[in-house]
């Protein structure tokens, strides 16, 4: 097996090579040769995709995490519209950032070029595949995709889609590779290929990142699990619409697509709200998903008229369940005494992804912004948005969590460095 993927990484780099220096027009036009051959390809891809899902249901696999890997034809026009926004995007190569003259006549210029080549190594979700060969692509940098033995499939007909495209469209099919044996020696490979690999990274749950940035011979940019939170004051609820809109914000956060990572799993609930909110939040939420709630927020619940509604899936919450990424129709819900104390609780447990905080008070907004270590801090709104997508990046190698190079959800600039160009007319050190 080692073998093989040598061949595969001196494929990807003398790619690269190449690619680093085809121009703008050049690299859309593969990419959107790429996309049209997804679009034609779309019965074989989902073909392929019901044998996989057919293959995580047979294995027990949760319907959470089922559904991050479905394809449909919305999930195909959805990766064609990815793939079309990375090439209405600016390149991003060959960017002047700054340039000057020092005394002695030498002219430096900071530009933006490929990181080179770029690994992978993902979890489920068949459209990673699409969206990161895109990105990579038209970064100018080549791309080793390894994606879950569930997606394999799935996995192969789009690369075999999108070889294909770049073929025809004049570009490079060797830019683009799939690990493909199913075997997990296949990542220890990859993470010591420090001669062909110039990064790589980790998209998953908490195991594979932490196998990765434990084991990694090469530079890792680590992309997180979500333990995200929502913080509700009082002064939000404040009017029945306000109830209203929090209970909204709250189902979507959770509901809209439980298994990915910005999905909400823990509410901090202000001890002045517990009573305008726990109940309404609880009938919302039956039959829907499972409560795991601290004493007073729990006792919240039962002094409303009528108590604790039937059906109500209701459980004392466990100290694990505070750091626990459920990616499930599972909510952990704790009391705060003050916006400091939810803010610290946060800094605590999560994970650095997306944190929220509905309230009315400018001042609880500002001290939230300022003090929650996240990539993704939102006031007022859903947790679901921290996504490539919605931020308008087109596609997503990602989400960001630590703090150097980037940070956040991960666009063509993720895969960019800088290089100094010095102009000189002759001059030596002295």
């Amino acid at each position: 097996m080692s073998d093989s993927l040598d061949s595969i990484f001196i494929s990807l780099k003398q790619a690269q090579a190449k690619l680093a220096v085809q121009n703008r027009a050049e690299k859309d036009k593969a990419l959107a040769a790429a996309a049209d051959q997804i679009d034609k390809n779309r019965k074989a891809i989902l073909e392929a995709n019901a044998r996989d899902v057919e293959k995580a249901r047979n294995s027990g696999m949760k319907e959470s995490l089922v559904d991050r890997l479905l394809l449909n034809d919305k999930r195909i026009d959805g990766i064609i519209e990815g793939i079309n926004i990375v090439i209405r995007q600016e390149d991003p190569i060959g960017k002047v950032q700054t340039g000057w003259t020092i005394p002695n006549g030498l002219q430096i210029e900071k530009v933006t070029v490929p990181m080179g080549v770029a690994a992978i190594i993902y979890e489920s979700r068949p459209n990673v595949t699409a969206d990161c060969a895109a990105l990579a692509y038209k970064a100018g940098c080549s791309i080793l995709l390894r994606g879950s033995s569930s997606a394999l499939e799935s996995n192969k007909e789009l690369v075999k889609a999108i070889k294909a495209g770049l073929t025809a469209g004049g570009g490079l099919a060797d830019a683009v590779a799939l690990a493909q044996s199913g075997s997990r020696d296949e990542v220890d490979v990859i993470l010591k290929a420090r001669e062909y690999i110039d990064a790589v990274l980790p998209r998953g749950g908490h195991d594979l990142i932490r196998r990765v940035v434990e084991n990694a011979r090469v530079p890792v940019i680590e992309t997180g699990e979500g333990n995200c939170h929502i913080y509700i004051e009082p002064s939000f609820l404040e009017t029945g619409a306000g109830i209203n809109t929090a209970i909204e914000i709250i189902l979507n956060a959770k509901l809209q697509k439980p298994g990915v990572c910005n999905a909400v799993e823990t509410l901090l609930v202000h001890r002045d709200a517990l009573n305008t909110l726990m109940p309404k939040i609880a009938a919302a939420l039956t039959g829907k998903c499972e409560l795991r709630c601290d004493s007073e927020s729990k006792s919240a619940i039962g002094a409303a008229p009528g108590a604790i509604p039937a059906g109500l899936a209701l459980k004392d919450a466990a100290e694990e369940d505070w750091g626990t990424e459920f990616l499930d129709n599972i909510l952990a819900v704790k009391t705060a005494a003050s916006c400091e104390e939810a803010i610290t609780h946060i800094n605590r447990y999560g994970t650095k992804h997306s944190e929220a905080i509905l309230t009315n008070n400018l001042k609880a907004a500002e001290l939230f912004r300022a003090q929650v270590d996240a990539a993704c801090v939102y006031v007022n709104a859903s947790t679901r948005f921290t996504d490539g997508g919605e931020f308008g990046f087109g596609a997503e190698l990602g989400i960001s969590t630590q703090k150097f190079h980037a940070r956040g959800p991960m666009g063509l600039e993720a895969l960019t460095t800088i290089k100094y160009l010095v102009t000189g007319s002759g001059q030596i050190r002295v």
